[in-house]
């Protein structure tokens, strides 16, 4: 049996007492995100690109004045489950480590993550060193 302070610390935990799939604080928030195609393809034709074994990093300033993160998965005959790992890996990389970086360097720049097709043999530790390593770039200036 559940009593009311259990099911309270539940909603807490799981995320569902914020409406979502984790606690507010946690997600990258819908004005940081790059998602519209016309955008995409934008930051494609414009943006400066890092090439690394896994990926294609795109960056350019940002007309929102803020740091956006956005990735385009193709998909390389790769079903859903594959597609959506890598997706969420890539996401939660921009979460927990670009965007911080970008802010605390004050660089405003949209900064879009493309996978290769070697993307989906890679780790999570490799593939966050590959953007860490062309995050680190950017805000030192050496893009």
């Amino acid at each position: 049996m559940i009593d009311d302070e259990s099911a309270s610390r539940v909603g807490e935990v799981d995320g569902s007492s914020a409406g979502g799939s984790g606690p507010a604080g946690q997600r990258l928030p819908a004005a940081g995100r790059i998602r519209n195609g016309g955008e995409i393809r934008n930051l494609l034709g414009r943006g400066k690109r890092k090439r690394t074994e896994h990926l294609d990093v795109f960056f350019a300033a940002s007309p929102a004045f803020r740091c956006r993160f956005g990735q385009v998965v193709p998909k390389h005959r790769h079903d859903l489950v594959e597609r959506n790992r890598l997706r969420r890996r890539l996401r939660e990389i921009g979460r927990r480590d670009v965007i911080p970086r970008l802010w605390q360097a004050g660089a405003r720049v949209d900064f879009l993550v493309r996978a290769k097709r070697q993307a989906y043999d890679a780790t999570f530790d490799e593939l966050r060193g590959e953007i860490l390593t062309a995050t680190d770039e950017i805000c030192s200036g050496r893009s």
